[in-house]
């Protein structure tokens, strides 16, 4: 196994994944950007770094400042997490170059995958059944438009690296097609540097069921059962389950031996999902492979008891799967709802800013997969998701209820929340019978009675004012928490008794019983220089030099000046390095030793 992972993303995946390698005895690296340093996934890292946007638009798009930072920080490995660069064969290729390892699929297999036509035509090599439609680029709207005559109308235009219900229009009749030709290639160009299209007949009204296969390098290929996830909006998922309640045993069997072809096909390694349309024939044809892990892999895991976290870095560091088909079996019923911080009432329009109120549910089965609390900030730079709500029963039904009860335990302030709209799903009989299909939410117009969240101004639900300050230092790109609080506990700025002066002692020196109170500097680092200015009380400063400065230059950039504890980031062995022993301050030194020290 790795002695350290850099996680290459943010928010919930991030700490997901570090979760997992804290279990597995694994150091992970954070790197974020300069909106958010003090971010929860930031804080949770054993290391932190800053990475710079560079050309990209995004500091977590910035691969090869993502590849200098992990050597830097030496790390043997990189998990991309989902989104950003996660399906970015150029990305991969860059990291085995490195010299590091890439937790997910060789790049040929994400390259392969992510081109949508390819994909296509190797599944059909595979025997796997695809929607009819052209496995050849279409040029233009009269070519999509006399697919649609041949095969009868709707049609779906897609992207050919699209994905996430992106570069994706239906064109009901011809008159609709240059419209919905136009808006797909747009999109496929926005998100995915590419404008190509392919034609496919449109399935009226299915089902949506994906395929979870684990694959390691030594030829090992399984598949853990599929998951639901019908409850879409405009073709972006809300609301996942395991198993689904339209597939049974034997239709179970086809779709993941289906799916382990495709997958051996391939030369797949790690875990990743093939996602079907599921007609109401019982029909199945395969639309993509999604060569990463899913937001919805939550519940695979509950209903299967696998990591699949674990098992992708295990897979990455050349150990063969502990599992044959054979001893993969599910259990119970999970339910995942995507809290996002989107108003229903408002056509999902996200609400970003800042969380005064939160408080997640608890209780059996309930699992929350997020990486926020009071006082974080939703940015409209990224996905407007909060959190994962996840809940698991013995049966379908006590998954439900179960969700109902997280659902209506969960507080969330000062952003508006998809919370009111999957409780008016889950109530709804069509997804209690099971009926769900892809068109079902606007269809039928799921949640349009709910009315408009108000929006409390921050401050006004009832959170305590935090009894600390928190700072960040940088220390040649390396992230540093600092917490700062008086000596007696209470916030920095708080009126404060009146201390008398103690007498001075012989040699105009304070006794040491006298001391002023204990500066403790568990910040990875050296430190160069403490100041203390006569009459400032508990002011201090101090100058850091990173210990894992390449260069070994010192860094001489001054902390903040506060009466304060200081507290860092990374893994300290414990001792000081650099300088001779005078020359350093030792945890737990009281102002006056520093000030006996500095003076001789």
């Amino acid at each position: 196994m790795f002695a350290k992972v850099l996680v290459a993303n943010r928010g919930e995946i991030a700490v997901r994944v570090m979760r997992a390698c804290r279990e597995l005895g694994v150091t992970t690296v954070a790197i974020y950007g300069e909106e958010e340093r003090d971010a929860p996934h930031v804080r949770y890292a054993d290391e932190a770094f800053v990475v710079e946007a560079g050309e990209a638009t995004r500091p977590y798009l910035n691969g090869a400042g993502i590849v200098a930072v992990a050597r830097r920080a030496g790390a043997e490995a990189i998990h991309p997490g989902y989104g950003f660069l996660a399906e970015n064969a150029r990305f991969a290729g860059a990291v085995l170059d490195a010299g590091l390892a890439w937790v997910g699929p060789p790049p040929a297999a994400i390259a392969a995958m992510g081109d949508k036509i390819e994909a296509r035509r190797l599944a059909e090599a595979a025997g796997v059944p695809t929607v009819p439609g052209t496995s050849a680029p279409v040029g233009s709207p009269e070519e999509a438009a006399a697919f649609g005559a041949r095969s009868g109308f709707p049609i779906a235009l897609k992207a050919a690296g699209g994905g996430g219900g992106r570069g994706f229009r239906v064109a009901r009749a011809a008159a609709e097609v240059p419209e919905a030709f136009a808006a797909a290639a747009r999109e496929g160009q926005s998100f995915f540097n590419n404008p190509t299209l392919y034609v496919e007949k449109y399935i009226e009204a299915p089902k949506h069921v994906e395929i979870q296969v684990l694959a390691d390098r030594h030829g090992g290929v399984i598949h853990l059962g599929e998951r639901e996830c019908s409850v879409q909006r405009r073709h972006q998922k809300l609301i996942e389950e395991a198993p689904s309640p339209a597939v049974d045993a034997a239709l179970r069997a086809r779709m993941g031996a289906a799916a382990v072809a495709l997958a051996a096909a391939v030369g797949y390694e790690g875990a990743g999902t093939l996602e079907f349309l599921l007609d109401r024939d019982g029909n199945f044809y395969f639309m993509e492979m999604n060569t990463r892990i899913q937001v919805e892999h939550t519940v695979t895991e509950e209903v299967t008891g696998i990591d699949l976290v674990k098992a992708q870095l295990r897979v990455a560091a050349g150990e063969p799967l502990p599992w044959g088909q054979d001893d993969i079996a599910l259990r119970g019923h999970a339910i995942e709802c995507r809290i996002n911080a989107e108003d229903p009432a408002r056509g999902f329009a996200p609400t970003p800013g800042t969380i005064s109120l939160y408080r997640e549910p608890g209780g059996p089965g309930v699992r929350i997969d997020g990486a926020v609390e009071a006082g974080a900030t939703i940015s409209p730079r990224y996905d407007s998701l909060i959190a994962k709500l996840i809940a698991r029963g013995a049966d379908r039904a006590e998954a439900i209820a179960r969700m109902e009860r997280a659902l209506g335990e969960y507080a969330i302030g000062g952003v508006a929340s998809t919370i009111p709209f999957h409780r008016a799903v889950l109530a709804h009989p069509v997804f209690l019978a099971g009926d769900a299909s892809t068109d079902w939410i606007e269809r039928d117009g799921v949640g349009r009675d709910l009315a408009p969240q108000e929006i409390a101004p921050a401050g006004e639900e009832g959170q305590p004012e935090p009894a600390e300050r928190r700072y960040t230092l940088e220390v040649n790109g390396k992230r540093f928490a600092v917490r700062l609080h008086d000596e007696d506990g209470a916030a920095p700025g708080a009126p404060q008794p009146a201390r008398p002066r103690p007498a001075a002692a012989r040699g105009g020196r304070r006794p040491t019983a006298a001391a002023d109170g204990a500066l403790t500097s568990p910040i990875q680092g050296t430190v160069l220089r403490v100041a203390v200015e006569e009459g400032a009380g508990s002011g201090w400063r101090f100058d850091l030099r990173d210990r894992g400065d390449e260069d070994g230059e010192r860094d001489r950039r001054p902390a903040r000046r506060h009466g304060a504890a200081a507290r860092g980031q990374g893994r300290a062995d414990g001792q000081d390095r650099g300088g001779a022993g005078d020359d350093r301050l030792r945890r737990g030194a009281t102002l006056e030793e520093a000030r006996r020290r500095w003076r001789r």
